[in-house]
Protein backbone atom coordinates (compact mmCIF):
# COMPACT_ATOMS: atom_id res chain seq x y z
CA UNK A 1 0.00 0.00 0.00
CA UNK A 2 2.20 2.60 0.36
CA UNK A 3 3.36 3.13 -3.75
CA UNK A 4 -0.83 3.72 -2.88
CA UNK A 5 -0.36 6.20 -1.17
CA UNK A 6 3.09 7.67 -2.59
CA UNK A 7 0.65 7.74 -5.78
CA UNK A 8 -1.88 9.63 -4.33
CA UNK A 9 0.59 12.27 -2.90
CA UNK A 10 2.76 12.47 -6.27
CA UNK A 11 -0.68 12.53 -8.31
CA UNK A 12 -0.23 14.65 -11.27
CA UNK A 13 -2.13 14.64 -14.91
CA UNK A 14 0.74 12.66 -16.68
CA UNK A 15 0.34 10.25 -14.15
CA UNK A 16 -3.33 9.19 -14.99
CA UNK A 17 -2.32 6.51 -17.73
CA UNK A 18 -1.09 4.49 -14.80
CA UNK A 19 -4.21 4.05 -13.45
CA UNK A 20 -5.28 0.58 -14.84
CA UNK A 21 -1.74 -0.74 -12.80
CA UNK A 22 -3.51 0.46 -9.66
CA UNK A 23 -7.15 -0.26 -10.58
CA UNK A 24 -9.46 -3.04 -12.16
CA UNK A 25 -11.03 -2.49 -15.53
CA UNK A 26 -14.08 -2.86 -13.67
CA UNK A 27 -13.35 -0.93 -10.24
CA UNK A 28 -15.79 1.06 -8.45
CA UNK A 29 -15.42 4.47 -7.71
CA UNK A 30 -17.77 6.40 -5.22
CA UNK A 31 -17.59 10.02 -3.50
CA UNK A 32 -20.16 12.82 -2.80
CA UNK A 33 -20.56 13.92 -6.88
CA UNK A 34 -19.73 10.69 -8.25
CA UNK A 35 -20.83 6.99 -8.85
CA UNK A 36 -18.91 5.66 -11.41
CA UNK A 37 -17.83 1.79 -12.96
CA UNK A 38 -14.43 1.11 -14.99
CA UNK A 39 -11.12 2.70 -14.73
CA UNK A 40 -11.70 5.05 -17.70
CA UNK A 41 -14.61 6.65 -15.31
CA UNK A 42 -12.59 6.76 -12.87
CA UNK A 43 -9.65 8.82 -14.99
CA UNK A 44 -12.00 10.84 -16.14
CA UNK A 45 -12.80 12.29 -13.06
CA UNK A 46 -9.07 12.49 -11.84
CA UNK A 47 -8.86 14.19 -15.24
CA UNK A 48 -11.59 16.77 -14.22
CA UNK A 49 -10.32 17.76 -11.05
CA UNK A 50 -6.46 18.54 -12.50
CA UNK A 51 -8.87 20.03 -15.14
CA UNK A 52 -11.27 22.41 -12.67
CA UNK A 53 -9.37 23.33 -9.81
CA UNK A 54 -6.15 25.37 -9.08
CA UNK A 55 -3.19 22.81 -8.21
CA UNK A 56 -5.32 20.38 -6.69
CA UNK A 57 -2.74 17.38 -4.11
CA UNK A 58 -3.80 14.90 -1.31
CA UNK A 59 -1.77 14.89 1.58
CA UNK A 60 -2.41 10.85 3.15
CA UNK A 61 -2.37 11.87 6.90
CA UNK A 62 -3.07 8.31 7.93
CA UNK A 63 -2.87 4.69 6.69
CA UNK A 64 -4.16 1.30 7.66
CA UNK A 65 -5.01 -1.71 5.77
CA UNK A 66 -5.39 -5.63 6.94
CA UNK A 67 -6.61 -8.31 4.87
CA UNK A 68 -8.24 -7.12 1.16
CA UNK A 69 -9.02 -3.82 2.99
CA UNK A 70 -7.23 -0.27 3.32
CA UNK A 71 -8.40 3.33 5.22
CA UNK A 72 -7.01 6.55 4.01
CA UNK A 73 -7.37 9.36 5.82
CA UNK A 74 -6.23 12.55 4.19
CA UNK A 75 -6.18 16.61 3.23
CA UNK A 76 -7.30 17.61 -0.10
CA UNK A 77 -5.59 21.02 -1.13
CA UNK A 78 -6.87 22.98 -4.21
CA UNK A 79 -6.11 26.59 -4.34
CA UNK A 80 -7.02 28.22 -1.10
CA UNK A 81 -10.04 25.34 -0.09
CA UNK A 82 -8.59 22.32 2.08
CA UNK A 83 -11.04 19.34 2.59
CA UNK A 84 -10.41 16.50 4.63
CA UNK A 85 -11.75 13.75 4.20
CA UNK A 86 -11.29 9.34 4.25
CA UNK A 87 -11.03 6.63 1.69
CA UNK A 88 -12.04 3.06 1.89
CA UNK A 89 -10.47 0.68 -0.48
CA UNK A 90 -10.98 -2.68 -1.39
CA UNK A 91 -8.50 -4.86 -3.31
CA UNK A 92 -9.16 -7.48 -5.76
CA UNK A 93 -6.91 -10.86 -5.34
CA UNK A 94 -4.17 -9.15 -7.55
CA UNK A 95 -3.96 -6.29 -5.64
CA UNK A 96 -5.17 -3.05 -6.98
CA UNK A 97 -8.57 -1.26 -6.21
CA UNK A 98 -11.11 -3.17 -7.15
CA UNK A 99 -13.79 -0.66 -4.83
CA UNK A 100 -12.58 3.30 -3.91
CA UNK A 101 -15.40 5.06 -2.07
CA UNK A 102 -14.27 8.89 -0.41
CA UNK A 103 -16.01 9.88 2.34
CA UNK A 104 -16.28 14.02 3.21
CA UNK A 105 -18.64 16.45 4.46
CA UNK A 106 -19.79 18.38 1.17
CA UNK A 107 -21.62 20.44 3.68
CA UNK A 108 -18.85 21.11 5.91
CA UNK A 109 -16.00 21.10 3.56
CA UNK A 110 -16.92 22.92 0.62
CA UNK A 111 -20.74 24.82 0.67
CA UNK A 112 -19.75 26.57 4.08
CA UNK A 113 -16.85 27.95 2.46
CA UNK A 114 -18.83 29.60 -0.70
CA UNK A 115 -19.91 33.13 -0.19
CA UNK A 116 -23.57 32.70 -0.70
CA UNK A 117 -24.12 28.93 -0.39
CA UNK A 118 -21.94 29.33 2.78
CA UNK A 119 -24.22 31.73 4.67
CA UNK A 120 -26.99 30.11 4.21
CA UNK A 121 -25.20 26.82 5.46
CA UNK A 122 -23.91 28.21 8.76
CA UNK A 123 -27.11 29.82 9.28
CA UNK A 124 -29.38 26.17 8.76
CA UNK A 125 -26.21 24.93 11.01
CA UNK A 126 -26.66 27.43 13.55
CA UNK A 127 -31.09 26.99 13.64
CA UNK A 128 -30.16 22.98 13.70
CA UNK A 129 -27.87 22.94 16.14
CA UNK A 130 -29.01 21.62 20.24
CA UNK A 131 -28.16 24.24 22.32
Amino acid sequence: MPSLVAFYEQLQPQDLDRLGQLYTEDCRFKDPFNEVQGVAAVRRIFAHMFETLDAPRFVVRDAFSEGDQAFLSWDFHAGRFVIRGATHLRFAPDGRVQEHRDYWDAAEELYEKLPVLGALMRLLRRKLTAS
